[in-house]
Parts: structure tokens; C-alpha cells; sequence
């Protein structure tokens, strides 16, 4: 996200930090990064760093129980997790009104931006912590919640292609036309997209435990190694779920897993994965622009970001 959330100022946020953390404030810097999640970088009385994540969360329960998950390899020894820091009363978050926080150690390294994996080393290297967390052992899994298919906010969009929403932000009439001129290529879509998850749940069960986005942006490279960030989407899922965001489009990745692993990619399920996050992209959007906004750098992001999935969906 690249602006604050007003409903928390810094101060507010300090005071949290310190109260439930136990961390002592020298600074607290808003940084304009990723996707989602607000993020500040803190700096103690004794120099030490820190990063803070702070999300809204339609499902706090699922966030906490994603975040469990990060907890336990961590602990279980998959240090490629970064794992968020517990608070005073051992929990891995807190909720405060509608935000989620989270406090984690901050990672010095190599970051990378959404779709820029470095070459074939990145991506088996991101392959390896994937299969590192495909089999991990069944203790790591007892938080995990279960992949039910569905598309957040999903219910937005239906109700945005029956009628348009209310004037309520810069954006909110110009969505609408876009939503009605993509109208049936939409609901096109939507129908493909619910055949293929029938489709998978017909197919014999290959469940596994999944980051969800383990694309180049949440990947780092230390001087100890590769860590893998952003763990908020853990799902017991079909491990396409996560391979088709590291595949450069020749199988090479596919091939990989297949043979480290014996289990072997259904291009059916690619696909689902594929368009499931297309249909997310749209609903977060859809939803933004029919609720009060005021044209913000996250407003115009996501109005790019709008266009242009819709764009690819004719």
C-alpha cells in the first residue's frame, strides 16, 4: 500500500507496538510498499529493526491461523519462513478495530519486485522452499485452514454486473462503464472458473500446504540464504496453487517438482489458480470503488490494475 490508513496513526500504533510487544520506539517510518498490507519499518532504543505489518482482514481468524502456520516451521527449523515476532501474550498478531498487526524481524537482503524473478537460479531456489513447505511435516499443518475455492468478495462483482454501485469517489462511475463493457466477458469468466473447481474436486485429493504467493516480490535473498515473506495466505490447497506463479512458461518448473516430488501438475488446475487470481484482483478492485474513496495513490494503483486484468480477460 502506498498511503497510511488514517483510522491508525502513528502515534496509535506506537503505543501498541510498546504495549503488547514490549518494543521500545525510537522511530516508526511508513514505507510505500507491496500490496495489501501497510508496512512500517521501527527502529528500538538500542538500534535494533524491525518490520510491521498492518492488514484489514475480512476474516481475522484465517489471517491468525496462516500466520500460526509461518510460527511453526519456523520453530520446526524451515528458516527460509519468516515467521512474525510474538507478542507479550505469545500470539501472532493483534487485532485492534479492523486492523490485523503483525511484527516481524527485519530482513536485511536482496528484494525483488512482482514478476522479476533474477533467472533459473531464483526460481529453483523459490522452488526449493516451495517443496520445503509441500512436505513439511504434519505438525506444521494443524493451524492451516482448508482451500475452499472461493474468491474473496467475489460477491461484489455479481452485484456490480447487475447494477452499478453508488457515486461515491473519483473512480466509482468510470468502474462502473468498465464493469458493464466487460460485462459478459466477465460473467464468461466466472463460469469458466467454477467448471474447473468442480473439475478439481472430482479429481482424486493432492492437498498440501501452500503459500499462496510465492512470487519473485515475496522472495528475498540474505547473506544466510533464501527467506521466503508475506504469509498471510497459507491454505491447504493443490500444489498448483503455488507453482504456477514460479513457472517461466517452458515446464521447466513443473518438470522440477514432478521429479522432486513424484506428484505431477494438472494444466486444469493451473488454470483455475490462474484465473482465480485474475477474479481476485477484479473483486478487491470493484469492491474499493464501491465504497467511499478519495483518489488516493492506492486508488489510482488500483484502477490501473483494474484495466488492465480486465483488459486480458476479452
Amino acid at each position: 500500500m502506498l498511503t497510511p490508513p488514517r483510522e491508525l496513526p502513528d502515534d496509535a500504533l506506537a503505543s501498541l507496538l510498546v504495549h503488547e510487544w514490549g518494543l521500545t520506539v525510537k522511530s516508526l517510518t511508513y514505507r510505500p510498499v507491496g500490496f495489501g498490507s501497510h508496512h512500517w519499518e521501527l527502529v528500538d532504543t538500542s538500534g535494533s529493526r524491525w518490520f510491521v505489518t498492518v492488514d484489514e482482514p475480512a476474516d481475522p481468524a484465517r489471517l491468525r491461523a496462516s500466520l500460526a502456520v509461518a510460527a511453526d516451521l519456523h520453530v520446526t527449523g524451515h528458516t527460509f519462513a519468516v515467521a512474525p515476532v510474538p507478542t507479550l501474550r505469545s500470539e501472532t498478531m493483534l487485532t485492534s478495530g479492523p486492523f490485523a498487526i503483525a511484527v516481524y524481524p527485519f530482513v536485511d537482503g536482496t528484494s525483488f519486485e512482482w514478476n522479476a524473478f533474477a533467472g533459473p537460479e531464483h526460481r529453483q531456489a523459490t522452488l526449493d522452499m516451495i517443496i520445503q513447505l509441500h512436505t513439511a511435516p504434519p505438525v506444521v499443518r494443524r493451524h492451516a485452514r482448508v482451500d475452499d475455492f472461493a474468491v474473496p468478495h467475489r460477491d461484489e462483482v455479481e452485484q456490480a454486473l447487475k447494477r452499478p454501485g453508488p457515486d461515491c469517489g473519483p473512480y466509482a462511475a468510470a468502474a462502473a462503464d468498465l464493469l458493464a463493457a466487460h460485462r459478459e466477458p466477465l460473467r464468461r469468466l466466472l463460469a469458466r472458473y467454477d467448471e474447473l473447481v468442480l473439475e478439481s474436486r472430482a479429481e482424486p485429493v493432492r492437498a498440501v500446504l501452500t503459500h499462496g504467493e510465492p512470487h519473485s516480490g515475496n522472495t528475498m535473498r540474505t547473506p544466510t540464504g533464501w527467506r521466503l515473506i508475506d504469509w498471510d495466505t497459507v491454505l491447504i490447497s493443490p500444489p498448483e496453487r503455488d507453482l504456477w506463479l514460479i513457472e517461466p512458461g517452458d515446464g521447466s518448473i513443473f518438470t522440477a517438482y514432478a521429479e522432486a516430488t513424484g506428484v505431477l501438475v494438472r494444466p486444469s488446475t493451473i488454470m483455475l489458480f490462474q484465473l482465480r487470481w485474475a477474479l481476485a484482483d477484479i473483486a478487491v478492485e470493484v469492491r474499493r470503488f464501491r465504497r467511499p474513496h478519495t483518489g488516493t495513490s492506492d486508488d489510482a494503483d488500483g484502477w490501473e490494475i483494474l484495466c488492465s486484468v480486465l483488459a486480458r480477460i476479452e
